[in-house]
């Protein structure tokens, strides 16, 4: 526990290692994740059976663990390609050498983790991509804003530096049955306005994201996968029921990485343009100023239930232009540059008082592809794109090798990668083949990449459509666009909405395929960009079987 021997600023200072990238992704036995105990040695073959190279997905014996459900889910995928398949975003941090901390592989950044190293003064400065999309906690789904609001709200659970989920704003949780889970929520925690901590508060900011009629129709609903509503069991002993559609294996998992607490009466007082301006939260910073678009500053808030935060202030304020975030952390402006490029590494390295931390992230970065317009529709379509990218060239050269090559939603250390699938081979000559096959020669499609969101994304976007359009059967273009006004189109749940062709990337805290391959690719995923029957079935399945890993 966090209050036990060990604070909490430690541990999230430790949480970015190289050692706990592995060990968040999971190793074979120990607690399933769900706090039951598993004996069980992880399967490295689709559903605990031997497969072989010649077999055909219509003789694959059917799955009979999670694992093997999941990872039949990414072979399903990686011969359907409803992306093209990128790779896994390394996150590059400039970092003032005025402070101490080492990155997450999570990408977010805890202030609460930062500590000063000199005597300069223990006011931190980090410049990010972007600004928030508004300060409610449940309303957002993308980092710059979480890098934002976990500053002042805090979870139930969270992760320590092995990998192992801890208690937060509960002291304790297990599973009461199959659809039942329960925490204990601490008590003498406050808000920032000096309200006590509540199972009330508790229940309702689960509520709020499950359930449309709390208050918001909130896009972190699958975020909390299997998740139906919660409700106060004890106020003596302090205890919060939480209902479930099924098992739910990753239930603890979700709650570790999702679900910001909020003060109901703050939330049920307050309109929705006051709570995208405010915090009311009760983590280890309070809001000082809010300046929209430009700014966020934060002060220590000295009533904090575990330790104080070693670090007086933090503002968080945002460049798009990588360079522009360069040129303030060398300056002396910054003392955290997110996202920097490549070709900007050697000036940060080679300036005096800074340097660069990178770690594998947990975010892939791929191109959706709508399977329900033209040419797009096109399974083979869809397939000549993958052999039209020259994956290793881009990751060559584009990113210099902070990247690394997929061929499957799910990123190698993850709960149901499937070891058995390659990324697509580059072979120019395959796709114009599969081009006249799928019956759209003749296809010009556009790629919709937003400016300076993802390292290089414009970059890659470029490289992406200039290799597409070499086919001589294709022509093949990319358009820039904001960040905030792609996330506009590809967030209203409406599949509709979305450009036929577009760049993202999805980070997954969870380690589970399922978070990532649910809301994006799954027939009622939130973000999804496509449909499939059998996809679908793999994915119910699944949900109904434990987790064998952590």
């Amino acid at each position: 526990m966090a209050d036990q021997n060990t604070s909490r600023r430690r541990f999230l200072t430790a949480t970015g290692s190289a050692a706990a990238a592995v060990a968040l992704a999971g190793c074979a036995g120990g607690d399933g994740g769900d706090g039951t105990e598993t004996d069980e040695p992880m399967d490295t073959t689709e559903g605990g059976m031997e497969t072989t190279e010649t077999a055909e997905p219509t003789e694959r014996p059917e799955p009979t663990t999670r694992e093997g459900y999941l990872q039949r889910a990414n072979r399903l995928i990686h011969d359907e390609a409803p992306w093209v398949f990128l790779h896994r975003q390394f996150s590059v941090y400039g970092q003032s050498d005025d402070i101490e901390w080492q990155p997450r592989t999570d990408e977010r950044v805890a202030a609460y983790a930062i500590e000063p190293a000199t005597d300069s003064g223990d006011d931190v400065v980090m410049t990010q991509s972007q600004m928030d999309s508004g300060l409610d906690p449940q309303d957002h789904r993308e980092t710059p804003t979480d890098n934002i609001v976990l500053q002042a709200y805090e979870g139930l659970l969270e992760r320590d530096a092995e990998g192992a989920i801890v208690e937060t704003l509960a002291t304790d949780y297990q599973r009461l049955d199959e659809t039942t889970v329960q925490f204990t929520v601490r008590d003498n925690v406050s808000f920032h306005s000096g309200d006590s901590l509540t199972p009330e508060d508790v229940a309702f900011s689960i509520n709020r994201i499950v359930q449309e009629d709390v208050g918001i129709a909130s896009p972190q609903v699958d975020q909390l996968l299997g998740v139906e509503g919660a409700e106060v069991a004890s106020t003596d002993d302090r205890t919060v029921n939480v209902n479930l559609s099924g098992l739910n294996p990753i239930v603890f998992a979700s709650f570790a990485t999702y679900c910001d607490v909020m003060n109901k009466s703050w939330v049920e007082s307050n309109d929705g343009a006051y709570i995208n301006q405010n915090m009311e939260g009760t983590g280890p910073f309070q809001l000082s100023n809010y300046e929209q678009g430009v700014s966020v500053e934060f002060q220590r808030f000295n009533d904090y239930w575990d330790d104080e935060a070693a670090i007086s202030t933090f503002t968080i304020n945002a460049a798009g232009e990588a360079s522009t975030r360069v040129n303030r952390l060398v300056a002396g402006e910054s003392d955290i540059a997110v996202n920097v490029p490549p070709q900007e590494v050697s000036r940060v390295e080679n300036n005096d008082g800074t340097s660069i931390t990178a770690v594998p992230s947990t975010r892939v970065i791929f191109n959706a592809m709508r399977y329900d317009v033209e040419p797009f529709d096109s399974p083979l379509f869809r397939q000549a794109i993958n052999y039209a990218v020259d994956l290793e060239s881009i990751i060559e050269n584009v990113l210099q090798t902070f990247g690394s090559a997929t061929g499957q939603p799910t990123l190698e250390g993850f709960f149901g990668y499937n070891p058995d699938l390659d990324p697509y081979p580059y072979d120019p000559d395959m796709a114009e083949q599969l081009v006249e096959e799928s019956g759209y020669a003749g296809a010009e499609v556009e790629l919709v990449t937003p400016i300076g969101r993802y390292l290089r994304d414009v970059e890659i976007a470029q490289a992406v459509a200039a290799q597409v359009d070499e086919l001589s059967n294709v022509s093949a273009s990319a358009r820039q666009v904001e960040f905030s006004t792609l996330v506009s189109q590809v967030t209203t749940g409406n599949i509709e909405d979305k450009p036929p062709w577009y760049l993202l990337g999805w980070g997954n805290a969870t380690f589970d395929a399922i978070q990532t391959i649910q809301p994006l690719l799954a027939s009622d995923g939130s973000l999804t960009s496509y449909s499939n029957d059998e996809l679908d079935r793999l994915l119910d399945e699944a949900q109904q079987l434990p987790s064998e890993t952590n």
